[in-house]
């Protein structure tokens, strides 16, 4: 006799829905439906009306508690029709809009009967998403390049010290382009051993990323700690775009930002372009894809491989500076796991300059939302709000943004005939 799992999945099969898409069906039913529990148990508990503050003195209202249970009711119909049909091409978008309404009623649970800088929080997010985004860039272009790199929180965290340093002794844009080439360097010494020596990439990262965490901590406690003039930089303030910071809610998001925002948008920008225009581009697509046919065409695979390698890590280290241009110096592990969060970005992206951008804005608004919760009268353990961004992190590439495809030579040396 049949059990009920094996008739649903039986008449799944017969309206023409594969395996895979019944599995994901499945448990985004279940995620709507345990979000909806969530909902009308905890979110529904504080009354009152939550102000959300926009730009130039504007705000709207919403009240809390009806809006929690509004919302509650229809996740719990979203997820009976997705555990019963799915949504088909639309399941995508609906899982994005579920996401939105979720956190909205989250942060009017939160915020009621008070307000908050709504604006101010998502100008923040885009604040800290890029590091995401050099990170990420990083990671691309070596994927992309058939190498994995892992050591994406090694790079962020010398460029970190680096910058800090020697912005310290010398001045700040001295300390990014020391940073640069600290990490250029730290990245060369993991092309040559996965290329030349063909050690394991993912073995190589690590080890980057555990010697440069012991080394960033040991000489910060022997030369940073005992001299703050070495642990000293000014801060950089945002600089308003003219005309453009003056849109309301808009401007005040994209267009008071520091430079490493606009830098991060111009390369996400200019990779895009290159992987798809130049030559350069295409050379690169193809040593991850096809090495062996590249090779065939006159290209030389491990060259170019160290190159884009090296040229990955002065992005990480230019991202690493990031820290020290919004602290104003070096404390131990203040990437604190990104660079990590940057190669969920890169599969979440689908190795894409332009996905992975829209990925490093999700990111950077979680760590925004975990650092506005702080601040709010939630009622939840500070420990539980300083796991958002991570717990965003395994939820997001657990599988409910669809399969992806890394680059078909990721990971695998090459030796040339």
């Amino acid at each position: 006799m049949s059990t009920p799992t094996e008739v649903y999945r039986d008449a799944q099969l017969a309206v023409g829905r594969s395996l895979e898409q019944i599995k994901r069906s499945r448990n985004l039913g279940i995620v709507y439906l345990i979000l909806a529990a969530i909902t009308a148990w905890r979110l529904t508990s504080h009354a009152g009306t939550a102000t959300f503050n926009l730009s130039g003195g504007h705000s709207f209202g919403v009240a809390a508690t009806p809006l929690a249970w509004v919302v509650a009711g229809s996740l719990a119909v979203m997820g009976g029709v997705q555990l019963a049909r799915g949504l088909g091409k639309w399941q995508t978008a609906a899982l994005a809009a579920v996401a939105v309404v979720f956190i909205f009623t989250l942060l009017a649970w939160a915020a009621a009967p008070n307000s908050f800088a709504f604006v101010g929080m998502l100008s923040q997010g885009v604040t800290y998403s890029a590091p995401l985004i050099f990170g990420a860039m990083a990671g691309i272009m070596c994927e992309r390049s058939g190498v994995v790199n892992i050591a994406i929180e090694g790079l962020l965290l010398s460029g970190a010290f680096t910058s800090a340093l020697v912005g310290s002794v010398v001045n700040f844009w001295v300390g990014v382009g020391a940073a640069m080439v600290v990490a250029a360097l730290f990245a060369w010494f993991l092309a040559w051993l996965a290329i030349r020596f063909k050690v394991d990439q993912v073995i190589v990262g690590f080890f980057i990323n555990f010697f440069v965490l012991g080394l960033t901590s040991f000489l910060g406690n022997r030369i940073l700690a005992v001299d703050e003039a070495y642990n000293q930089v000014r801060t950089l303030v945002p600089w308003k775009i003219p005309g453009l910071h003056s849109i309301p809610v808009i401007g005040p998001i994209l267009f008071e930002q520091t430079i490493f925002v606009y830098i991060a948008f111009a390369l996400v920008a200019f990779l895009a372009w290159a992987f798809a225009k130049t030559r350069w581009g295409l050379r690169t697509r193809a040593i991850g894809e096809h090495p062996r046919a590249a090779d065939t065409l006159g290209v030389n695979v491990n060259q170019l491989r160290y190159r884009n390698v090296i040229a990955a890590g002065a992005v990480a280290g230019f991202g690493g500076s990031w820290w020290t241009a919004n602290v104003g110096r070096f404390n131990e592990n203040i990437t604190n796991g990104r660079g990590f969060i940057a190669l969920a970005v890169v599969i979440v992206g689908r190795w894409s300059p332009a996905g992975a951008l829209a990925g490093a804005l999700v990111f950077g608004f979680f760590d925004a939302m975990e650092a506005k919760l702080s601040f709010l009268n939630t009622g939840i353990p500070g420990e539980f709000v300083q796991m958002l961004p991570y717990l965003a992190t395994i939820i997001v590439v657990a599988g409910f943004v669809g399969r992806s495809r890394a680059p078909r030579a990721a990971g695998q040396a090459y030796d040339s005939q």
